[in-house]
């Protein structure tokens, strides 16, 4: 995993105790993680320093749902607002934000426990998110295109006039949208003392069918490949037992709506690429894999 070294500068410090009025004078920790945020630890609280491209239009609203996420539920971190009200600002071109830390570790959902804990906590973040109406999201989320059944032209190679039709099909027999984390899988949580404590990192945040996200969380706590629908169906039983908002999933369905994750994913991997991310073997391996199960997992 190739992950961001985007520096922690003096005016990006200046701004913590300038716009959020908190003294920052103590040694800065990098936390690990991050593709395209680095997140810096800071005492009690973490910043975070998005790329140059995320717009602070797109930040807010994705913090729109963090918030409203954390009103009821008590383990989505939601950001810290600075002293106007704004939770982003943009400081030597990047957008930051600042937010609480929460002590923990990533979860190892290779764990039984860990992938149960994953589905029941994606039950309750998405009945938290139920009643959240947010305005239209100011700029598309990666994972919208080509969700809505037209043909995504940058994975040609992954092209599937079949399953682009699924989609459309999927998504006219009206089922119900809500906000959604957008990328709920194990490195955007944390675990402590043998629970989930913390959902983090909602910058993937968007608006739709709640049966999205459950089967594309059941692909990465319980599945990464796809190769056991044993895996992903108990995911998705301990999410409905737990009382999620998303309705009845046949294999089908979970298959397909991994397929179209899959495809996204590569799509991102491939655009790394051409800005001239050199990926290590384990990426590569990686991305090869997940490439095999989008073409494993066809109906």
């Amino acid at each position: 995993m190739i992950y961001v070294e985007t520096p922690l500068t003096d005016a990006m410090r200046r701004s913590v105790e300038e716009a959020w009025g908190r003294g920052v004078d103590g040694d800065a920790v990098r936390l690990h993680g991050g593709e395209e945020s680095a997140a810096y630890r800071l005492g009690d609280v973490v910043l975070r320093v998005g790329p140059e491209w995320r717009s602070a239009a797109e930040a807010e609203w994705c913090h729109g749902v963090a918030v409203h996420a954390a009103l009821t539920l008590p383990e989505a971190v939601a950001p810290i607002p600075a002293r106007g009200g704004a939770t982003v600002l943009r400081v030597d071109g990047r957008p930051l934000s600042l937010w609480p830390y929460v002590e923990g570790a990533w979860p190892d959902s290779d764990r039984p426990w860990v992938c149960a804990e994953g589905a029941r906590l994606l039950a309750r973040l998405h009945r938290s998110l139920v009643s959240f109406r947010p305005p239209p999201r100011p700029v598309a989320a990666s994972v919208e295109i080509g969700l809505y059944g037209e043909p995504p032209r940058d994975v040609p190679y992954l092209a599937d006039p079949e399953l682009d039709r699924w989609l459309a099909d999927f998504h006219a027999r009206g089922l119900a949208r809500h906000a959604l984390h957008g990328d709920f899988y194990a490195g955007n949580t944390l675990a402590s003392e043998g629970r989930l404590v913390a959902v983090l990192d909602w910058d993937e945040a968007i608006v739709g069918a709640p049966e999205l996200e459950v089967a594309w969380a059941a692909m990465e706590w319980a599945d990464e490949y796809g190769g056991s629908p044993t895996l992903l169906r108990r995911f998705v039983a301990d999410y409905h037992r737990a009382g999620g908002t998303a309705g009845d999933m046949d294999d089908r369905m979970i298959a397909q709506l991994i397929r179209h994750r899959l495809r996204r994913e590569a799509a991102y991997f491939e655009g790394a690429r051409k800005r001239g991310v050199e990926h290590d073997e384990e990426g590569l391996d990686y991305h090869k894999r997940r490439v095999e199960a989008f073409f494993d997992l066809a109906p």
